[in-house]
């Protein structure tokens, strides 16, 4: 039996899991056990150039996490769907294939959400079909971001409604603007550093740096960033300073480096989250 078997599944696009997100995760957890249903492999599938994730892989679970206080303290389960096995399903078929398939007793999404092939279904047939199959159907509005970069953003991306989005999130970082980007996150961006040994990092007393290759997802742009922390396995933040060069990414600490208290064992994963 599916996990989601009675559950309420919201739809969208779960990339930088952002303020919008979890509004979406807020509604589902006022009708039942929330779940995020989110494709993977759209890029291979349509060819789209890769591109780092705002948010890295191994920490999107922290990220849910952090939802819990606003959804009745039920931690969001992500449902991740390979797009190629429901690319062409028509509207109707996919509904059918929540109900059936998953067994979900309700859907929740936003009221510009389209879906089905080539995003032949809008909002209100989506609420249409599942009064048809006998699932509830909640239909929220946008949250709306009213920072002054609306007008650049939405330029780029012609579903841009001046809605909170990843688009939105990417261009912030792009400009390096940190309280933007928190705004639109409801959190401090967190970049991930990963390392199968200690050579990958260059330590002295005060300071560490890391090649972008150990990268797990987007960071901002080139440029220096105060107030930052460095998290250790997700745990005692030091704070530091962040450079990002075009290469490397160093952290400046007042103290000793704590890096240098790392066991000699790899793999190391390095949370590096930038204040505001």
């Amino acid at each position: 039996m599916a996990a989601t078997v009675g559950g309420i599944v919201a739809l969208g696009k779960f990339d930088a899991l952002h303020i919008g997100h979890r509004e979406l995760a807020i509604q589902a957890s006022r009708v039942g056990a929330p779940f995020l249903l989110s494709f993977v492999g759209m890029a291979e599938v349509f060819g789209w150039e890769p591109r780092a994730p705002i948010v890295a892989s191994c920490d999107r679970k922290r990220v849910l996490s952090s939802w819990a206080p606003f959804c009745g303290n039920v931690t969001p389960v992500e449902l991740p769907i390979e797009f190629s096995t429901v690319r062409h399903l028509t509207p109707r078929q996919f509904v059918e294939k929540l109900y059936k398939e998953l067994g979900v007793r309700g859907v929740v999404a936003g009221e510009n959400y389209r879906f089905g092939y080539k995003a032949a279904g809008d909002s209100s047939e989506l609420a249409r079909l599942c009064e048809e199959f006998g699932m509830g159907a909640y239909i929220i509005k946008p949250v709306m971001d009213k920072n002054r970069y609306s007008r650049k953003t939405a330029s780029s991306d012609s579903k841009e409604r001046g809605q909170v989005s990843s688009t939105r999130v990417r261009y912030a970082l792009s400009v390096g603007d940190m309280n933007y980007v928190s705004e639109l996150l409801g959190r401090q961006h967190r970049l991930i550093l990963t390392a199968k040994d200690e050579e990958a990092f260059t330590s002295s007393k005060h300071r560490v740096s890391a090649p972008k290759s150990c990268m797990l997802n987007l960071p901002p742009k080139e440029g220096l960033y105060e107030n930052s922390s460095l998290l250790i396995d997700d745990e005692n933040p030091v704070s530091c300073r962040v450079v990002i060069d075009t290469t490397h990414i160093h952290l400046e600490f007042d103290e000793v480096d704590p890096c240098m208290h790392l066991t000699s064992r790899g793999p190391w994963k390095l949370g590096v989250e930038f204040g505001i």
